[in-house]
């Protein structure tokens, strides 16, 4: 019985469109103030480093550093105060939880993106080229020594 009148109450504080984000992303969480009888957004950047629960209940924490002090919040996905999630930047991860960020400072930070994007992908592309092209120069160099 009681599971069924939480289940209820759960359902009803979903909300309808889950903002697509993922683990390692830098994401910016636009959070509702009431400051008195006012209401402003803040704005929260950071990187997402882990995720729990399932469903309503489910929650992520995003981690920053502030002065050169590491700040984690963690926010319900499904909060009314949480206005908006922004996804700046998708990083590569290979874990669940990024726990080991936070005995990181400075570059050690840093994660390598997933999709790379304008210049980055250019150049990328451009290094492909180059190795494709001197392992051909090199094949016919070989073929011609022969």
């Amino acid at each position: 019985m009681q599971n069924a009148l939480m289940q209820k109450v759960e359902d009803a504080a979903v909300r309808a469109s889950i903002p697509k984000f993922e683990i390692g992303d830098t994401v910016d969480v636009h959070v509702r103030i009431l400051e008195g009888d006012k209401e402003r957004i803040q704005i929260f950047n950071g990187v997402v480093i882990g995720r729990s629960g399932a469903g309503p209940r489910e929650m992520f924490v995003v981690r920053r550093i502030v002065q050169g002090e590491g700040v984690e919040r963690k926010f319900p996905i499904h909060s009314p105060r949480i206005a908006d999630v922004v996804v700046k930047r998708s990083g590569l991860v290979r874990r669940a939880k990024l726990n080991y960020l936070r005995d990181r400072t400075g570059k050690a930070v840093r994660l390598r993106e997933r999709f790379p994007t304008g210049k980055v992908k250019a150049e990328l592309a451009a290094a492909k080229a180059e190795r494709k092209s001197a392992k051909t120069a090199k094949k016919a160099k070989k073929a011609a020594a022969e």
